[in-house]
C-alpha cells in the first residue's frame, strides 16, 4: 500500500498528514460533543424554577454545579441579576456568543483541510504530468502508450487521495457545524426561559 502510495511523489506525505489531522479533529469533537449532550441538561428548567421563587442562592448553585456551557452562560446572567433588563439581556448574548466560540474550536482548520486537500492533489498531478512530459521531450518524443500511460495514473493518484480526504472531511464539517448550531440553539432557549423567569419573579 505504502509502495503505491509513494508513487504518487512527495506531495501524498501532506495530504496523508491532513487526513490524520481531519480525523483526530472530528473525533476529539464528536467526543466533545457526546459530553455536551449528557451534561447540562434541565440545568435551564431548574435554575428558571429558582428565580421564578426568587431563590437567586439556589439558582446560581444550580447553575455552577452543572459544569456545562448553559450553566455559564446562566451563571453570568445571574451575576447582574440586579441590573435592568437590557444588561441582563446583553450579558447573556455574549455569553452565548462566548460559548460557541468554545464549541466551534478547530472547526475552521477543518473546513481548511477540506479545502486545501484537492489542490494539493491537483498541483502533485501538475507536477507529474510536467516530470512526464520532460521524460518524453528527453526521448524525442519516441515513447511508446505504455510508458506514457504509467507516468499518467502516476501524476493523476495525489488528485484521487485528495478528493479522498477532502471529501469525508466536508461531511464531517457539516455535521458538526450542525452540531454547533444546534446547541446555540439550546442555549438561545434558555436563556429566554432564564428571561421570563426573572421577569415573572420581577412582577411578584
Amino acid at each position: 500500500m505504502f509502495a503505491f502510495l509513494a508513487k504518487g511523489g512527495i506531495l501524498v506525505i501532506p495530504i496523508l498528514l491532513c487526513s490524520v489531522l481531519a480525523l483526530a479533529i472530528f473525533l476529539e469533537r464528536f467526543i466533545r460533543f457526546a459530553a455536551l449532550r449528557k451534561r447540562g441538561r434541565f440545568v435551564a428548567e431548574r435554575v428558571a424554577a429558582c428565580m421564578k421563587a426568587r431563590d437567586y442562592k439556589g439558582a446560581k448553585d444550580e447553575a455552577i454545579t452543572s459544569q456545562s456551557p448553559m450553566g455559564r452562560v446562566l451563571s453570568q446572567g445571574l451575576e447582574v441579576i440586579d441590573q435592568d433588563r437590557e444588561t441582563l439581556e446583553t450579558v447573556l448574548v455574549h455569553a452565548i456568543e462566548g460559548e460557541v466560540r468554545k464549541i466551534s474550536r478547530y472547526l475552521q482548520a477543518l473546513a481548511t483541510i477540506a479545502n486545501i486537500a484537492p489542490l494539493l492533489g491537483l498541483l502533485g498531478t501538475v507536477i507529474g504530468m510536467i516530470k512526464a512530459f520532460m521524460v518524453i521531450q528527453q526521448m524525442g518524443g519516441k515513447v511508446n502508450a505504455a510508458v506514457l500511460a504509467g507516468g499518467i495514473w502516476e501524476a493523476m493518484l495525489t488528485t484521487a487521495l485528495g478528493l479522498a480526504v477532502a471529501l469525508p472531511t466536508i461531511v464531517a464539517h457539516s455535521y458538526l457545524v450542525a452540531q454547533v448550531d444546534r446547541y446555540e440553539a439550546r442555549l438561545q432557549e434558555g436563556t429566554v426561559s432564564f428571561i421570563k423567569s426573572f421577569t415573572q419573579g420581577q412582577d411578584k
